[in-house]
């Protein structure tokens, strides 16, 4: 029934290029190439743009709890609004193209996870939104991936104030034991973390901790997209 729902749906309200207006896609293929992609060269723990060094030097001197933490996009242009839209716009169909651009990181990861668990929401902000964008994602890239998504295994025990607009010690402290995770679906388990923006990292670390406290063998992490103002970063182009 959702396929035939979803084909009436398009027959009547074809899908749009978010990126330029163009009918037939939600992402077509011109606007996709031209997508604000991460270089090559990334600190190989956190995933920040670097320049000349294997590993920054805020890594280097206190390592992340996760193994790696990859993006696809800087977030600015189509893929920041794809987002904005998918997040509080209940445009959920975005969360296709936007998980598809998740597959091609996994093959950079040292450990590519085995078990795929998204960063949760609070349970009212959920309610309230009437979805979780980041298990969205994460259930798109199961299907590509032919993984399971353990939607249960972390959950945000308290409901922190939004992370925009805070600095970095200020993200670090208002994520800070927010997540608990669940041992008896983590433990001995190699987790690949899903979320959609990485802006410092705090968000990823506090869940890292939070699975490898539960018995976690390992996480890695891949988000969408990633600030322009990280720490660290080297501005694209």
């Amino acid at each position: 029934m959702s396929d035939w729902l979803q084909a009436i749906l398009d027959l009547l309200f074809p899908p749009r290029c978010v990126g330029c207006g163009r009918r037939g896609e939600w992402l077509c293929a011109e606007c996709c190439e031209r997508l604000p992609l991460l270089p090559a060269s990334v600190c190989q723990r956190c995933g920040r743009p670097v320049q000349g060094v294997l590993v920054c030097g805020h890594c280097y001197q206190q390592p992340p709890p996760y193994l790696a933490l990859r993006s696809a996009c800087y977030f600015q242009s189509t893929v920041r609004e794809m987002i904005h839209r998918l997040k509080y716009k209940r445009a959920r169909h975005l969360a296709l193209p936007l998980g598809r651009l998740l597959v091609p990181l996994r093959a950079a990861l040292p450990q590519p996870g085995e078990l795929i668990v998204p960063v949760p929401l609070y349970s009212t902000r959920e309610a309230a939104r009437g979805y979780n964008q980041s298990l969205l994602l994460a259930q798109v890239l199961a299907e590509e991936l032919r993984l399971p998504v353990e939607s249960q295994a972390l959950r945000r025990r308290r409901d922190t104030p939004a992370q925009v607009g805070l600095s970095a010690a200020e993200r670090q402290r208002n994520v800070r034991d927010a997540f608990v995770a669940e041992p008896s679906l983590v433990k001995g388990r190699d987790v690949l973390l899903i979320d959609d923006v990485c802006t410092t990292g705090a968000t990823v670390s506090a869940c890292a901790d939070a699975l490898r406290r539960a018995g976690a063998r390992s996480v890695v992490a891949l988000t969408v997209a990633r600030a322009l103002d990280s720490p660290g970063s080297v501005s694209p182009p």
